[in-house]
C-alpha cells in the first residue's frame, strides 16, 4: 500500500552494535504485528473465588516496579505494608524522562525526595523547546519538557526510601495470576505466592490484567515511536517538542522530537495511526528516521555515535481511563490509560496523579473502601483527556483517505500560531498535556473566526461521526469547569467529612478537579 522500504538494512547495520536493540524491535514489531492483524491477546489471569483467605500478609501489593515504586514510596511512609513484585531488577533505564520542573513538584510535597536528592537526579536542563509544522513560523516556548530525569539515579533513590520505610521488594519475579478473595487478593507470581488487601497494576500498556479487562478490543489509536540517543550533533543546546518539516508520507504524518541528554541528544519520530493491517512496522519506521534525521539534524549518519536505540508503539483506548470489574484491583500508570492519545504516558502521566492516588488509595485502605465500585471512583471520567481524541484524528490519516499533503502541517501551524497569540495560559498546559475549558473555548472561537477556511477542511477530515462523538466530552468539560468552581465554596465541608461519606466526596472533588485540568498550576 506504501513506498516505505520493504528491507531493513540501514536499521540492521545501524544498531547491530547496540546490544539487544535488533531483538528487542523484532519481539516489538511481532507484538504490534498482532495488533494489526487482530489477535490482540486477552489472557485470564483474574479469577474470583467466594471463600475468604485465611491470613493476608500485606496491605498492599504492586505488580510493575518502574513507576509502581512511586506509589509504593509513598504508601510504605504512611505506614502501609506494601510489596513491590518486578519481573526483573528495579532499576531505570540509562535514557532519561523529560518533564518540567513543575512536574516534579509532588515528588517533594508528598516527602519523597527532598530537593538535594531532587536536583541529584536531574541529569540535564536546557531552554528553549521549539514547534514547528511545515514551513510555519516556529514557536519557541520555555520550561516545557526542559528537564531530564535520570531514571537509574530517581529509582535508586525511591527504592532505597521505600525499603527504609519498611517496603518489601521481590524482584526477578513476574506476576502471573491473581484470585479475588472477599478479603484480599492471592497473587502467583514467579512461582511464589502473596496475599494482600490491595493489589496495584502498574505493568503498563500491555499488562496482562488490563488485557483481560478490555477483552481483546483493538486499540482506538496508536502511537508509532523510533529514534536513538546518539552523539554528534552540531547543536544540542535547544530542543525540540513538536516539529514536522515534510508534507505526508505513505499515509503518515511525521512528527519530531529532540532533546539534549546527558550523553548525547536524543532524536525522536513518531506518527499518530489506527490498527489497520497495512500500517508500516517499527522497522520501516526506523527506514524514515534514517532517511529523514539528516535532513531534520543537518548531520550526516556517519558523523554520529550511537548510544541508544528507542523504539515502540502506545496503545490507546477512548473508554480510559480503564476501571476493573473486579474489587480489590487497580490499575494505575499506563495500565488505566489516564494519560491522553497524544502523549506516551509514561512517567509524566504517573507523576500528574500521584498525589491524588496517594491520598485516594490511603482513603480507600483506612475506610475498606476496596470494592470495584469504590475503587472506580480513583480512576474517573475526565473530560479535559476525553477531548483531545478529536485532535489526536486530525493529526493521522486514514489508509484509504486521501488528503492535501501539506494539509496537517498547515492545520497545526494555524492553530497553534493561535494558541500562542492568546499567550502562555492557554499554549503551556496543553504542551503539557492538560486542556482546560476557557483555553479550549477562545482557542476554538480564535480560528474559527479567523480562518473559517481551515475549519471547513478539518470536517470532512475528521468526519462529522467524530465530531459528534466528540461533541459531549466538550460540553461536559463545560459542565466540569462550572461545576468545580462552585465546589470550591465546599471545601471546608468536604474537608470535615470522614468514613464512606468523606471517600467519596474527595474523590468526586478530584474528578472535577483533574477533569478540568484545575490540577495544573495548583
Amino acid at each position: 500500500m506504501s513506498d516505505l522500504p520493504k528491507t531493513t538494512d540501514l536499521t540492521a547495520t545501524l544498531l547491530a552494535n547496540l546490544p539487544g536493540s535488533l531483538s528487542g524491535l523484532r519481539a516489538a514489531d511481532a507484538q504490534w504485528t498482532r495488533y494489526r492483524t487482530g489477535e490482540i491477546p486477552s489472557p485470564t489471569v483474574v479469577t474470583q473465588a467466594s471463600d475468604p483467605l485465611p491470613t493476608v500478609a500485606w496491605d498492599v501489593a504492586i505488580c510493575g516496579g518502574t513507576l509502581g515504586i512511586l506509589l509504593g514510596a509513598a504508601l510504605a511512609q504512611r505506614g502501609w505494608r506494601v510489596i513491590l513484585l518486578e519481573k526483573g531488577i528495579l532499576q531505570g533505564r540509562e535514557q532519561e524522562w523529560n518533564i518540567s520542573r513543575a512536574e516534579l513538584e509532588p515528588l517533594l510535597e508528598l516527602e519523597l525526595l527532598t530537593e538535594a536528592e531532587l536536583e541529584a537526579a536531574i541529569a540535564t536542563e536546557y531552554n528553549p523547546a521549539r514547534i514547528q509544522f511545515g514551513d510555519g513560523t516556529p514557536i519557541w516556548v520555555r520550561d516545557v519538557l526542559n528537564v531530564g530525569v535520570s531514571p537509574r539515579a530517581l529509582l535508586a533513590t525511591l527504592k532505597a526510601k521505600f525499603l527504609a520505610a519498611g517496603g518489601t521488594l521481590v524482584e526477578n519475579t513476574a506476576f502471573e495470576h491473581a484470585i479475588v478473595h472477599p478479603n484480599g487478593v492471592a497473587l502467583t507470581a514467579g512461582g511464589q505466592s502473596f496475599t494482600a488487601r490491595l493489589v496495584l497494576d502498574a505493568m503498563g500498556h500491555f499488562s496482562p490484567i488490563a488485557r483481560q479487562a478490555r477483552g481483546g478490543k483493538s486499540p482506538d489509536g496508536i502511537c508509532l515511536v523510533v529514534g536513538t540517543c546518539a552523539t554528534g550533533f552540531p547543536d544540542n543546546t535547544t530542543g525540540d517538542l513538536i516539529v514536522s518539516f515534510t508534507p505526508i508520507q505513505n499515509q503518515c504524518q511525521y512528527f519530531w522530537e529532540a532533546f539534549p541528554a546527558q550523553d548525547g541528544r536524543t532524536t525522536y519520530l513518531f506518527t499518530y495511526v489506527d490498527t489497520h493491517r497495512d500500517r508500516p512496522s517499527l522497522s520501516a519506521l526506523f527506514e524514515e528516521y534514517w532517511r529523514w534525521l539528516p535532513s531534520y539534524q543537518h548531520v550526516e549518519l556517519d558523523a554520529l555515535t550511537l548510544k541508544r536505540a528507542l523504539f515502540g508503539f502506545f496503545p490507546c483506548y477512548q473508554s480510559s481511563p480503564l476501571r476493573y470489574p473486579w474489587g480489590r484491583l487497580l490499575a494505575i500508570g499506563d495500565s488505566s490509560g489516564s494519560q491522553s492519545p497524544l502523549s506516551f504516558g509514561g512517567f509524566g502521566a504517573m507523576l500528574r496523579h500521584l498525589t491524588r492516588l496517594t491520598h485516594g488509595i490511603d482513603d480507600a485502605l483506612r475506610e475498606a473502601c476496596l470494592s470495584a465500585q469504590a475503587l472506580g471512583l480513583l480512576q474517573p471520567y475526565q473530560p479535559n483527556l476525553s477531548v483531545t481524541w478529536l485532535f489526536q484524528r486530525a493529526m493521522r490519516v486514514g489508509v484509504e483517505q486521501h488528503l492535501p499533503p501539506d494539509q496537517i502541517n498547515q492545520m497545526l501551524s494555524t492553530i497553534f500560531a493561535d494558541m500562542a497569540a492568546l499567550g502562555e495560559p492557554t499554549l503551556k498546559p496543553f504542551l503539557q498535556d492538560v486542556v482546560q475549558f476557557p483555553a479550549l473555548a477562545k482557542t476554538l472561537l480564535r480560528t474559527s473566526v479567523y480562518h473559517p477556511a481551515l475549519v471547513a477542511k478539518i470536517l470532512p477530515q475528521v468526519g462529522v461521526p467524530a465530531v459528534l462523538r466528540w461533541l459531549p466530552h466538550y460540553i461536559a468539560l463545560a459542565g466540569y469547569r462550572g461545576a468545580y468552581t462552585v465546589a470550591q465554596h465546599l471545601k471546608p465541608w468536604l474537608r470535615s467529612q470522614s468514613g464512606v461519606t468523606g471517600y467519596r466526596y474527595h474523590r468526586w472533588m478530584e474528578a472535577l478537579q483533574y477533569g478540568t485540568g484545575s490540577d495544573y498550576g495548583e
